[in-house]
């Protein structure tokens, strides 16, 4: 079973969509999910520098959309899908599109207003995320509590991100659990916590017109790492996970229970590869961060680099 991962926030680099639109068929792709999210894919994917998209309202829509154009081209190039298919955090919204539980234009328009929703329950309050890398998790997940913080992300591979208050996280990086480091995340708000409540209602509003179909692969879900066999409940996962914890600690253990065989990272491509490095020790994994990594991960879809 080969799994395509899709990321997340986070992930974006400045100019990362530049080849993908040497490729034929990528510049209108891009243009009619500019479209739909309401934001200029193809001038942030290639000319805009990285505090501009660092925007949730641009980081969230690229990132989808950068996913999409990699799964189309390595399905394209291979003559099959995946096997199964999941994503991290906003990266879900390219993993339904590529179990075909919904289409990519209905995930660009959702993703948009995702972004955009997110943004500005961000600037409600100030917020923030740090990665807190190593140490007991059990210690961890105490001081995350005498903090009020929210244990955001369980990534898997000793990583946990906080999220919360700004002076918390600065006392969290102060005195942090013995054998651990914490590292700020430049991001803008406290992502899949409470704070996002009125994120969940927009995007709550925004599918209630979408008809979900059951996805035609194996489909797992960030919210808790289970496989969903509807439609539906991916479709209302979509809207509750951003305001609930990111489980890929969780995925990564069901991939394992179900004997994956390799895992192919989709555009923008990294963090998850180096998770499952030290999370599905022995697995083969192919990051695909431009078109000159769709040979390997053909090859790995295709059986010929297990």
């Amino acid at each position: 079973m080969i799994v395509f991962a899709c990321p997340g926030q986070g992930s974006q680099t400045p100019g990362f969509l530049s080849p993908w639109l040497e490729l034929d068929g990528v510049a209108e792709d891009l243009a009619a999910y500019s479209e739909a999210a309401q934001v200029d894919l193809i001038e942030h994917g290639t000319l805009s520098d990285a505090d501009t998209i660092r925007d949730t309202r641009i980081a969230q829509p690229l990132i989808v959309a950068a996913s999409l154009v990699a799964e189309k081209a390595l399905r394209e190039r291979a003559g099959r899908a995946a096997d199964g298919i999941a994503g991290h955090s906003v990266g879900e919204f390219a993993a339904v599109v590529g179990a075909g539980v919904i289409d990519a234009p209905t995930a660009m328009r959702l993703v948009g207003i995702r972004g955009r929703a997110m943004a500005d329950a961000a600037a409600k309050t100030p917020t923030g995320m740090s990665a807190v890398l190593g140490g007991d998790e059990e210690a961890v997940l105490a001081l995350l509590a005498d903090l009020d913080l929210t244990p955001a992300n369980y990534n898997g591979g000793g990583q946990i991100v906080a999220a919360g208050a700004l002076p918390a996280l600065a006392a969290l990086a102060e005195s942090p659990v013995r054998g651990s480091r914490v590292i700020p995340l430049q991001v803008a708000g406290a992502f899949h916590t409470d704070y996002m409540s009125s994120a969940v209602a927009a995007l709550r509003e925004a599918v209630a017109d979408v008809v979900p179909a059951d996805p035609r692969v194996t489909l797992w879900t960030n919210k808790h790492g289970s496989v969903l066999a509807d439609g539906a409940t991916a479709l209302e996962n979509l809207v509750t996970q951003v305001s609930s914890p990111v489980r890929w600690d969780l995925c990564m253990a069901s991939f394992a229970e179900n004997g994956i065989t390799g895992l192919i990272e989709l555009t923008p491509a990294g963090a998850l590869t180096g998770l499952a490095k030290r999370g599905l020790r022995g697995v083969p994994a192919v990051a695909v961060k431009t078109p000159e990594d769709l040979d390997a991960a053909v090859a790995l879809l295709n059986g010929e680099a297990a």
